[in-house]
Formats: structure tokens, C-alpha cells, sequence
């Protein structure tokens, strides 16, 4: 199980170590995110980046790689919506450049892309993928490369403020062959790129909306009471709680017709209620339709159908 990191103190680049993570990667490689840690703090440390991870491999530094990453694209460029407790994993891609001596191919060479809350340096909350992204060759120097982000809102690893906009950091490790868990392990042979904010995501509470129009059915001219609620994922209860004073649209849809039309705008209320009255004038169906934030997607409450006598 992955656990959700305290990042308050942590500074640098983000702190996957503070993970519970296996020794090996279920995709059979050696290489954990443990000993990628230890390699960019190293890295960090040469370069005068204030804090640490885990304790520096070596006193020495790895060095610069030849590689560099573009082309980012983190779920199609769609926001990432999560619920309350349901793993979500979305798709990441981009373009690996590299030397031409950069064995992209060997066992122990490690490329990763991961998204992170807040500043760079100081990440309030930070996702990679379960598995390293995988690599395919174009060129000699070009690969084209595919991978995830996953998140466990379920185990803790989200919290609301976390909402929001997200930030990409990548980075490329080629070991070389040197062991990272060996008493002889020289990190000077380990080379390093890394690139902060190469790409950009956001991150949304997954929203639910109800509609019930009533009395059913009802005489033409009397007065029909539309009710629903508006409810979005709260990731530190893993529940659904109301979401309150959003505008939403009452529309209606024509018996025999395909489209809907706005009725009036009504605001959400406790526990995120809509409640609103208007008179009946046809057949036809009431929903309620939110437009959606930054922290939260879009939602339509299927239509509730009212005869009208």
C-alpha cells in the first residue's frame, strides 16, 4: 500500500522515499524509488538545493545526463477526478531525447514523470504511477514514452486543498550498472537530468447531482417544487459532502424534444440543497445543471419527468 507522505518539511525535488514503496517495482525492475531518491538528492545537494530526501548515497555527486523530456501530456490534457475512495489511474506521455551513449534500453535505466501540489521546491502533495513509464525508440536519440499517474484517494493520499492546479516534474537516471544498495556503490558513475514543470494538470473532486421534481403528475398552471442536492468527494472524510453557494441552472426539456433550456439559476444551499418552485406549463423533464470550478467537474442530474394534466 502506498502511504501519503507529510511534505511540510520536505524541499527539493518531491519526496517519493517518504512512500512505503517495494524494494523492486512490480514491472521486474531492480531499481526502487528508494534508490532513485537517494540519486536525486545527491544531485540536489551538489547543487545547492536546501533539505534531503534520505541520506545522500555518496559525498560525491552523479553526473549530468544527456537527456531531456517534452511533449508532456498528462491524461489527454483532461483534469484527473477523483472520488472517495476508488483508485483513479490516468494516462501520462512524452518524448524522451538523449545522447546517443544513453542506453535507454538497459535494465537499470529509469525515466519518470510525476505530478506535484504547490511550489517545486516545497510540494504540499505530490503522484507518480504505480509502475516506471516504458520507453520505445524512434531514433538513436529520440523515444517516445507512456506511463501513469495514480492516486489512492481511499488510503489517504489527497486532501481538499489539494484541488486545484498540478505541476509536472520529470527526470532520467542511467545507473550504469552500479548497485545502489552495494557497500561500493559510486554514484559519481550514475548520471542525472531532471526537469521541473514540463507540463501541467489539474486535479478535481468528483461531483454528484440529483434532481426530483414534484407533485407528479400535476395540473397545468399549478406549482411544481424542484428539489436536488449538489455533493462533491471530501478526501479527508471519504465521504460526499454537500457543496455549498455554487449557482446552478434549473432547465427543462420539452416532452418530444431533444434539448434543454435554462429555467432560472438557483444556489445551493446546507448540505449543497436546491430547491426552487415553477409553474407547470407541459410535459416534460426538470434537471439541474452545474458548470463545474477549478476544484470540481461539471455534472448534469438526470431528468426527472413531470406530467402535466
Amino acid at each position: 500500500m502506498r502511504i501519503r507522505a507529510t511534505v511540510a518539511a520536505v524541499t527539493g525535488a518531491l519526496a517519493l522515499s517518504a512512500f512505503a514503496v517495494p524494494a523492486a517495482q512490480a514491472d521486474g525492475s531492480a531499481i526502487s524509488r528508494e534508490d532513485t531518491a537517494k540519486v536525486l538528492d545527491a544531485a540536489h545537494a551538489a547543487a545547492a538545493k536546501s533539505g534531503s530526501r534520505v541520506a545522500a548515497a555518496a559525498a560525491d555527486a552523479p553526473y549530468a545526463l544527456d537527456a531531456s523530456i517534452s511533449n508532456v501530456k498528462i491524461n489527454s490534457g483532461k483534469a484527473i477526478v477523483a472520488g472517495t475512495t476508488k483508485k483513479v489511474s490516468v494516462p501520462t506521455s512524452f518524448t524522451l531525447t538523449h545522447g546517443a551513449d544513453v542506453d535507454i534500453e538497459a535494465a537499470d535505466f529509469i525515466v519518470d514523470l510525476e505530478i506535484y501540489k504547490g511550489s517545486y521546491e516545497e510540494p504540499d502533495n505530490y503522484l507518480f504511477g504505480d509502475l516506471y513509464p516504458t520507453c520505445t525508440a524512434v531514433s538513436t536519440t529520440v523515444a517516445t514514452c507512456k506511463g501513469t499517474i495514480d492516486a489512492y484517494p481511499g488510503e489517504g493520499e489527497l486532501r481538499n486543498s489539494d484541488a486545484g492546479a498540478w505541476s509536472a516534474n520529470a527526470y532520467a537516471i542511467a545507473f550504469n550498472g552500479e548497485d545502489p544498495s552495494a557497500a561500493d556503490f559510486d554514484i559519481t558513475k550514475v548520471g542525472v537530468a531532471e526537469q521541473a514543470k514540463v507540463g501541467s494538470t489539474s486535479l478535481q473532486r468528483y461531483s454528484k447531482l440529483t434532481v426530483n421534481a414534484s407533485p407528479e403528475p400535476v395540473k397545468k398552471g399549478k406549482t411544481i417544487t424542484v428539489t436536488g442536492a449538489l455533493t462533491r468527494a471530501n478526501w479527508e472524510t471519504n465521504k460526499y459532502a454537500g457543496y455549498t453557494v455554487q449557482s446552478v441552472k434549473l432547465q427543462f426539456k420539452k416532452k418530444g424534444s431533444s434539448t434543454y433550456t435554462d429555467v432560472k439559476t438557483v444556489k445551493s444551499g446546507s448540505a449543497g440543497a436546491l430547491k426552487t418552485t415553477v409553474k407547470a406549463a407541459a410535459d416534460g423533464y426538470f434537471r439541474y445543471n452545474f458548470a463545474g470550478t477549478t476544484t470540481t467537474p461539471a455534472v448534469k442530474a438526470a431528468g426527472d419527468f413531470v406530467d402535466v394534466k
